[in-house]
């Protein structure tokens, strides 16, 4: 596969040796060049030999850097190949629960594993090629992040509806052979892969130890857009707490066996369960924060370090905050803590029901534009909002029902400040403090967001 040059960094490496745009590289020491990986992989060393074809003739270039420079090439596309989209139909799938009209990104499925190891995107393995699982050995991607969801090989078919999706384990055994390093999700469905399904996914993957480092479990996300979709049953109080204590049980067995967890139940379990977080020691290496394993116990701990600091804040000061359901108390709990130690200071925080997706759902990332406006008019303290980042799209001021920031802000009357998921920056804002204001973060698939 040739891959076309878009353009040359001035005075860089490739540059040098004589390469330009238009050109379409061929070869990189002998290697084939397909995607972004390729790239990297083949351009590390200091001299490279670099065949590439330019108006139909075949060119040879050497070239002379140091280790590890970039070679200084730009492609049409980051990853130069395209996105690999996803074939699976899960049963619990986010993006088959949203409704119609909405823009066309929303809708692609990746499972793609580069995105897994330069995003911390997750695959389920089930379309990778033997080639694909090669490479990753090769090239040692490592960590990668996998969707496991059943190890049982029927159960995992029969949920994600692939009859490649049972060659799982034998596939995470040859990665693990390898010293491939995998993170591993189960999104856990009522009665379907909870209870002793679960109870078998902890073992199985947890044998994997040292190279499975991780095993986090959400619980399914439902929205009312399902028409003709499989029958889900969410999670109440008593069947979450059951669930919760299954996978702490386990996770002491496994810390008294190998000094660390292993499994670890999403921040939603404990809420559902009405149960408060651990502190932050029981997470270890923060594994997987960005699948809501741990952040509200991170962000909790940001804030309250953050009011230890002394702070001059210019009065009158006032600001007004939105969160999702699940985690309004935590919210309001940080928002008392701060209020106590300014006393001139005012900080609402407002609960946002996802009437959206139909009230199910209630993380504070899926929040979207019109149920803000709606549910937080008339009801502001101030002309200041101060909204969490991950309620926008990759890299844009859009929030997941194409609102923009702007008509947020014109809707509530407000200047709107975009926060990072730092504990700290909320603080800070809160008290009038400048933070620096965050773009939307990567999410990766809609099912990290549950």
């Amino acid at each position: 596969m040739a891959v076309k040059v878009t353009k040359i960094e001035p005075g860089s490496p490739a540059e040098r040796a004589g390469l330009a745009a238009g050109d379409r590289i061929l070869t990189i020491d002998g290697g084939q060049i397909n995607d972004m990986l390729d790239y990297e992989f083949y351009t590390t060393k200091g001299i490279l030999t670099v065949a590439a074809e330019r108006d139909g003739r075949r060119m040879t270039f050497t070239v002379q850097k140091e280790e590890y420079e970039p070679l200084g090439c730009d492609f049409e596309t980051y990853l130069i190949d395209k996105h690999h989209s996803c074939k699976n139909k899960c049963i619990f799938c986010f993006v088959d629960q949203l409704p119609r009209g909405m823009r066309q990104s929303l809708y692609f499925k990746d499972d793609d594993e580069r995105l897994s190891f330069l995003f911390g995107n997750y695959i389920t393995l089930t379309n990778l090629t033997r080639q694909e699982m090669d490479r990753i050995k090769l090239m040692h991607i490592s960590p990668i992040n996998i969707s496991v969801h059943a190890v049982d090989p029927e159960l995992r078919v029969q949920m994600m509806k692939n009859r490649f999706a049972g060659d799982l384990m034998p596939r995470m055994q040859k990665l693990a052979e390898a010293g491939i390093e995998m993170n591993c999700q189960l999104v856990l469905c009522r009665g379907i892969n909870d209870g002793e399904a679960l109870a078998r996914s902890m073992q199985q993957l947890c044998a994997l130890w040292p190279r499975v480092q991780s095993v986090a479990a959400v619980p399914i996300g439902v929205t009312r857009y399902r028409e003709g979709l499989p029958q889900l049953q969410t999670y109440d109080r008593e069947s979450a707490a059951k669930t919760l204590d299954q996978m702490l049980d386990f996770g002491d067995r496994m810390l008294k066996l190998h000094g660390e967890r292993i499994v670890y139940p999403a921040d939603e379990w404990f809420f559902l369960a009405g149960r408060p977080l651990p502190p932050a020691e029981f997470y270890g290496g923060y594994y997987q924060l960005d699948n809501g394993v741990g952040m509200c116990r991170k962000f909790y701990d940001e804030f309250m370090e953050e009011l230890k600091k002394p702070h001059r804040v210019k009065l009158p000061c006032r600001a007004d905050s939105i969160c999702g359901e699940s985690v309004y108390p935590l919210v309001v709990s940080l928002a008392d803590a701060l209020m106590k130690k300014y006393r001139f200071v005012k900080l609402r925080v407002h609960c946002i029901r996802n009437d959206f997706f139909g009230g199910n759902v209630s993380v504070t990332g899926l929040l979207t534009g019109q149920d803000i406006a709606a549910q937080a008019a008339g009801k502001m303290l101030s002309g200041r909002l101060l909204l969490p980042g991950n309620t926008l799209r990759s890299e844009e001021d859009v929030l997941l029902d194409d609102m923009t920031v702007e008509e947020l802000g014109r809707r509530l009357n407000a200047e709107v400040t975009v926060l990072p998921s730092d504990g700290g920056a909320f603080a800070r804002a809160a008290l009038g403090l400048p933070v620096e204001q965050q773009r939307g973060s990567e999410v990766g698939s809609m099912e990290r967001k549950e």
